[in-house]
């Protein structure tokens, strides 16, 4: 697997608290060079980065990291992002609603959301580390029924990320029309490949232009 067919599975990601406009522009700017699948940044810089970059597929978050907003303060966020100039959204599932098996409801949020996205990808982060193995499954149930697009493993900002385990595990419970997306501790080349050959679609993560160009790759 070369590394242009590995970066162009990659939302090249920069979601720190304290991401400067430097930051996101050298992420964007990286990710127009390296051809990347899009840029994931807060919802704070999505205005800007569509201004300075229009040709950039941008991703941003909704709920996150921690998920327990409510609903309308999440449908809220939504509109302002696709408003702003988002292509993709990235949301956070009520996790407290999922430990305590309120799967209707998480499905019912997830409907909502992908009812105001339309034909914009909704990705559904459902924080593995966090979830027992009937939970995950129901995840995957939920977002299948709710008509969400991806379904992603985690924020990168819990206890744990992406494990070929929870990815597996995903592609036999999720439907035909659902895709996956590893997030959280991908760090090397073969992490990258490994999750790319298990079927995830998309790889979440900030340093595979770094790890992939190593000392030739360029800020532009």
């Amino acid at each position: 697997m070369d590394n242009q067919e590995i970066l162009s599975h990659i939302d090249h990601t920069q979601l720190k608290a304290y991401a400067t406009w430097e930051d996101i522009d050298k992420l964007c700017r990286q990710a127009a060079a390296y051809h990347t699948a899009s840029v994931c940044i807060p919802p704070c810089y999505i205005r800007r980065v569509r201004k300075a970059y229009p040709d950039l597929t941008i991703c941003t978050v909704v709920g996150f990291p921690l998920g327990y907003s409510v609903t309308a303060a999440k449908a809220a966020e939504v509109r302002e992002a696709l408003k702003d100039g988002a292509d993709e959204i990235d949301m956070v599932v009520n996790i407290s609603d999922v430990k305590n098996h309120l799967y209707d409801q998480v499905q019912e949020e997830i409907r909502t959301l992908k009812n105001i996205c339309g034909s914009h990808i909704l990705k559904v982060i459902v924080e593995t580390c966090y979830l027992t193995r009937e939970e995950k499954i129901a995840m995957c149930h939920a977002v299948t029924a709710a008509g969400a697009d991806y379904i992603k493993t985690s924020t990168g900002f819990g206890t744990g990320g992406a494990t070929p385990e929870d990815v597996e595990l995903f592609s036999q419970q999720i439907g035909p029309g659902v895709s996956i997306k590893a997030a959280g501790g991908v760090k090397t080349r073969e992490d990258l490949e490994r999750f790319l050959s298990l079927g995830c679609q998309r790889i979440g993560t900030s340093s595979a232009v770094s790890l992939l160009e190593g000392d030739g790759a360029k800020d532009y």
